[in-house]
């Protein structure tokens, strides 16, 4: 029996099916590498991505919202699922309207861009001055039976009526003149009504959507210097109004040394993220939603979210968010329309910046200022503009040139199977 040897400096090839070739080893790992780039290189995968983790947090977010007010709604409403059924019906509102916007043409949103904005107006100058105080902020408007927060809606109308601004003065940007005029009085604005109001979380995602707007059209770097300056004395200037508020932004780096009072609310979300560990106490079994932890559906959700689902769970919920944020960052990237660039570009610094507030809150690494976790927290006038402007993205991703080829195509091959 003879046998062949390879020759010096070769290596034998794997046969093709052996546990060698599928070990595991560089080439493998290379294919997969490769394998997941194409994948996220194909049209339709912003689409998908801003559609499943859009839908996977308010999942979510609908079981959190059961859990976290259980103890509260049986307490308040003697039915523990009294505050959850309000949410559903807030979701079935909000899923037709997000359906609605993902199918509105562009030309559509510009003509109701300016509209909305004078809305949004008035409805905030409403609140500042007949508006009804809750937590020591006067930023809910009595519409009958029903209680809304119109600078919720005023986020995404403002938004709107930037970009439209933007896109129609897309070639005469380099003028610093025009990036200014209207639409940073106009946002400032809508800002001092909010902050008439004493909501200085609310009047922080404004700015947010301000300075991020202006960075996308090109403003020059000083002006963001001198607006951070600005920013920095208006929101001393707001806290120094309330000594509620001012206890809360002075404690907030050290909660444990007025535990019992101002430090109260941050402590027990410390806590109830530190119980959770790695993998959770299990849904259903947080124990600082019976009573120790404030606002435990709303504002401080996401401890109840890490004390039930542990680590894991916290860190699933920011992948979802970055996941949106890297999806809509590649929409405004590719596509050519300025509109859709700079209304999703707004839509990302307002969702993302809502939420890192919410999570620096609840981990003690910013103030407690009463912003909501976008998807997941309790309130219908949160989550309905929130579901408009993912439905909006999604409209978006789904008409861009090379996109919307594959959609048709795809239908043109499922209408062929069902044929044959």
């Amino acid at each position: 029996m003879t046998t062949t040897a390879n020759p010096p400096g070769t290596t034998r090839a794997p046969a093709p099916g052996s546990t060698e070739e599928n070990d595991g080893g560089p080439s493998s790992r290379f294919a997969w590498f490769a394998a997941a780039r194409d994948a996220m290189d194909r049209p339709l995968t912003a689409y998908y991505l801003l559609l499943g983790a859009s839908g996977l947090l308010l999942t979510i977010g609908l079981i959190m919202v059961l859990s976290a007010s259980s103890v509260y709604s049986f307490r308040v409403f003697d039915n523990s699922y009294a505050i959850v059924t309000r949410q559903l019906i807030w979701v079935a509102l909000g899923l037709p309207a997000a359906w609605v916007a993902s199918r509105l043409s562009t030309r559509w949103l510009k003509r109701l861009a300016f509209p909305a904005y004078l809305v949004a107006l008035v409805l905030l100058l409403m609140t500042a001055f007949l508006g009804v105080t809750v937590n020591g902020n006067q930023n809910w408007l009595a519409l009958g039976p029903v209680q809304i927060q119109p600078s919720e809606i005023a986020k995404l109308a403002l938004v709107l009526w930037a970009a439209s601004t933007y896109a129609n003065k897309e070639r005469r940007l380099d003028n610093l003149h025009q990036v200014m005029v209207p639409v940073v009085p106009g946002l400032l604005l809508a800002t001092l009504l909010v902050v008439v109001g004493h909501d200085l979380g609310t009047a922080l995602v404004f700015m947010a959507i301000l300075l991020g707007l202006l960075w996308v059209v090109g403003a020059p770097a000083r002006f963001f210097a001198f607006s951070l300056s600005i920013l920095s004395v208006v929101a001393i200037f707001v806290a120094s109004t309330s000594s509620e508020r001012l206890g809360r932004i002075t404690n907030f780096v050290d909660p444990f040394q007025d535990y019992h009072d101002k430090g109260w609310q941050p402590a027990h979300g410390l806590y109830a993220l530190s119980t959770g560990g790695f993998f959770g106490q299990g849904i259903g079994a947080s124990q600082q939603k019976w009573g120790d932890l404030p606002e435990a559906h709303t504002d401080f959700i996401f401890a109840v979210l890490g004390e039930e689902l542990g680590l894991v769970g916290t860190l699933l919920v920011i992948g979802l968010f970055l996941t949106i944020a890297y999806a809509a960052v590649r929409v405004a990237r590719d596509t050519a329309d300025p509109f859709v660039r700079y209304c999703t570009f707004g839509i990302v610094v307002w969702l993302m910046g809502q939420m890192i507030i919410n999570v620096g809150m609840v981990l003690a690494l910013l103030p407690v200022i009463g912003i909501p976790l976008p998807l997941v927290s309790y309130g219908g006038s949160a989550l309905l503009p929130s579901l408009v402007a993912l439905g909006l993205l999604i409209g978006f991703a789904r008409r861009e040139p090379e996109a919307a080829r594959a959609l048709a195509h795809r239908k043109r091959d499922r209408g062929r199977s069902l044929v044959g």
